[in-house]
């Protein structure tokens, strides 16, 4: 792209042999936008019948052949087909003063759609949602009949419409019609002649021969855009392309496979380092997130038969939504283990029967790993063992990672099997392993505190943590996860005084490590922000909350979990400090984002139930209250199970509710099933349990049962008066 302001002279003859007329029709040209090869793209203002900015695209003087002049005639007329938000529309044709044609279109005030993601740190999921827009353009341009066939960044330009970004797809100048003429004039291509971009290019175009190019040659360029926003780097190296001679191009483009995006990754060395910053994560983390379906995807869209590769745009996208969903692809390989990894991850019902089959793929991988260790000690054990070891890792962390109640919603049960059966063979097989072991033991830890098992998650991140801070050292961003985590197992079982140093730690760490507005910083602030929250030390935790929580905004968007997640911290201080109004108005906001975003069936909706109900409850407005504590507890008693504390908190509240009501036989049973939800997942000692001992006390003192309140009180490890 050049741009050339319009000289204040507007009669130099310089220009005036090089540009059209400055004015003609409703049009008043402003500046070159960019060149091509037939035409040049100039900014203008539209005056009438309406005030507008347009692009106008006016063939280059002197280029007027009637081979060029019917291209941009089969351009404009392409445009003209088409009608979707993700095109820039065609307004208006014509020709100049000196019979130049031109054609006004839809000026798209945006950058290339990779730098618009770069230079916005968009994540691997924010890339592919406006990815998915853009296949839904050339999808329509297929229906349309249109073949683009030179998409790439620079042709797909990221513009902000309403705060949100929008793909626009430009250039159809060597776009082909499949069903119908674009033009009166003869239009024909050359044989022999390279038509598109080299590095975007489809192996049929490249063929440059009688095969006859079709709508896949775009599924095969949207292969290598979609290569290039999951990794920062094309499937091959643009300029040594380049440097090649035009066989050994076509060669390359026909012949050469290049590496799947998480090999890219793993292999790019310190560009892999950019390529993570700039996706809001880390390199190892980057490769996981790619590794599997987004390969699979991505590597069949660049498949060199095309009869391999996706039909459609719209296949295309549809696959990236199953993977967004977690569906199973159809790009990815029919293995069970595979799909049932999928079902388990999308279905509540049925996998207790599965676990059977769980326990033993868990066994045969622990077989697989003491078989890989001696072959590696029989060939070359240092390297062999290191490929066993990760391939270890990565399966049973996938393992653990469906037993979490955020994904496999309501088997809680089937879960904490899962988890203790794996932490036995862990401890078994893996000694020789200490830093697999650790990565195991740190996720496992993290879903034991998911479950409320808190108890059973501090002693396996506790190991994790001394494991990683000597093998890895203490900065290393495993070992701040694992002490994050492990200072979150304390905050729940409120071992506050063990929870505030390895949060200060953290923060600290990170801070130095990563910077004040890095996400995992943020996060840090977060946890300690809620740990001030609950010391009652209301100063400290609104000052970092508000701070926190206004970076996220900027950062990462109003939607982002990690801002909900610091929202709702300002809403808990606020209800704590019985502004229960403003803590209302706060929490509508955030539990109608959570409804939208994860919906109805997610712990963190079902959280945002309970606060607004919190609120409700203390404004006196029961008849609002009582429905969303009741779809609260029905929602976490299914997703998280009947023990689980937030379930038995939830029925603490509406029994407690209940009881500022006289309502006391609805109150008793939700308060018996409280104090047994928090007995069996926390103890007899711990302050929940008391304090729900403490209100069953009291529940039946107002309701005139004295011998059952003397009962209850007598349970109370600290025994006060009635």
């Amino acid at each position: 792209m050049s741009e050339e302001p319009i000289a204040d002279d507007l009669t130099r003859t310089a220009l005036a042999a090089s540009r059209p007329s400055l004015a003609f029709g409703p049009y008043r040209l402003q500046q070159r936008l960019g060149q091509g090869g037939m035409g040049d793209v100039w900014l203008a203002e539209q005056v009438s019948p309406i005030h507008r900015q347009v692009a106008i695209k006016v063939i280059k003087a002197g280029m007027d052949t009637a081979q060029v002049v019917a291209r941009f005639q089969a351009e404009r007329q392409a445009l003209a087909l088409m009608d979707h938000p993700a095109i820039a529309r065609v307004f208006d044709a014509g020709s100049t003063p000196e019979g130049r044609p031109y054609f006004a279109m839809e000026y798209v005030r945006g950058e290339p759609i990779t730098a618009y993601c770069d230079r916005h740190r968009l994540t691997t999921r924010e890339r592919l949602e406006l990815f998915i827009q853009v296949c839904d353009g050339v999808q329509h341009a297929h229906q349309k009949a249109i073949i683009h066939r030179d998409l790439k960044p620079s042709n797909v330009l990221v513009t902000l419409q309403d705060d949100r970004p929008v793909p626009k797809i430009i250039d159809f100048g060597v776009a082909k019609a499949t069903t119908q003429s674009l033009t009166e004039q003869t239009l024909f291509t050359e044989l022999g002649a390279l038509i598109g971009t080299p590095e975007y290019m489809s192996p049929e175009q490249a063929e440059m021969g009688g095969l006859d190019i079709d709508t896949r040659t775009d599924v095969y360029a949207l292969g290598v855009i979609l290569y290039e926003l999951l990794t920062g780097t094309l499937p091959f190296d643009g300029r040594k392309l380049r440097e090649k001679g035009l066989d050994e191009i076509r060669r390359t483009i026909r012949e050469v496979e290049p590496p799947r995006p998480s090999t890219r990754i793993t292999q790019d060395g310190p560009k892999s380092g950019d390529a993570a910053q700039n996706r809001r994560t880390e390199p190892g983390r980057l490769a996981s997130q790619l590794r599997g379906d987004l390969d699979w995807i991505t590597m069949r869209a660049l498949e060199k038969d095309r009869t391999r590769r996706y039909a459609t745009a719209n296949a295309l996208a549809l696959d990236i939504r199953r993977s967004l969903n977690d569906e199973a692809v159809t790009a990815g390989p029919p293995s069970a283990t595979y799909r049932v990894g999928k079902f388990v991850r999308r279905h509540r019902a049925g996998v207790a029967a599965a676990v059977t089959l769980v326990v033993v793929l868990l066994t045969f991988a622990v077989v697989m790993t003491v078989q890989a260790q001696r072959i590696a000690h029989e060939r070359d054990r240092a390297n062999r063992e290191a490929s066993a070891s990760k391939q270890v890792s990565d399966f049973l962390v996938g393992l653990f990672n469906m037993s979490d109640p955020s994904e496999a919603r309501g088997n809680s049960v089937t879960a904490r099997e899962i988890l203790d059966r794996g932490a036995r063979e862990i401890d078994q097989t893996l000694r020789e392993q200490p830093e697999v072991q650790a990565r195991l033991q740190a996720t496992m830890g993290a879903v034991y505190t998911s479950l409320g098992v808190y108890g059973a998650a501090v002693p396996l991140l506790e190991e994790a943590v001394a494991t990683r801070r000597r093998l890895l050292g203490e900065d290393h961003a495993e070992t701040l996860t694992a002490a994050n985590d492990l200072a979150n197992a304390y905050w729940y079982l409120r071992r506050f005084d063990r929870a505030e140093p390895l949060y200060v730690d953290v923060v600290a760490r990170r801070r130095r490590v990563l910077g004040d507005e890095h996400p995992d910083t943020l996060r840090a602030n977060f946890d300690l922000g809620s740990l001030f929250l609950e010391q009652r030390r209301w100063d400290a935790a609104e000052t970092l909350i508000r701070t926190t929580l206004e970076a996220q905004t900027r950062l990462l968007g109003e939607d982002h979990a990690d801002t909900l997640g610091s929202l709702g911290n300002l809403e808990g201080l606020l209800y704590s400090r019985r502004r229960f109004a403003e803590a209302a108005a706060l929490a509508i906001k955030v539990l109608s984002a959570r409804r939208r975003l994860l919906g109805n069936d997610h712990p963190r909706t079902a959280t945002a139930m309970h606060n607004l109900a919190s609120s409700y409850y203390r404004l006196s407005e029961y008849a609002r209250a009582e429905p969303l504590f009741q779809e609260a507890i029905e929602t976490r008693r299914r997703v998280l199970g009947e023990t689980h504390p937030s379930t038995a908190r939830s029925r603490a509240r509406l029994s407690e509710m209940f009881v500022a009501q006289r309502r006391y036989g609805d109150a008793e049973p939700l308060a018996l099933a409280a104090s047994q939800g928090f007995l069996a997942s926390l103890g007899a000692v711990h302050e929940l349990t008391q304090s729900t001992v403490r209100e069953l006390a009291q529940l039946y003192d107002a309701w005139g049962k004295p011998a059952q309140a003397a009962e209850w009180r007598s349970k109370l490890t600290t025994p006060v008066a009635p």
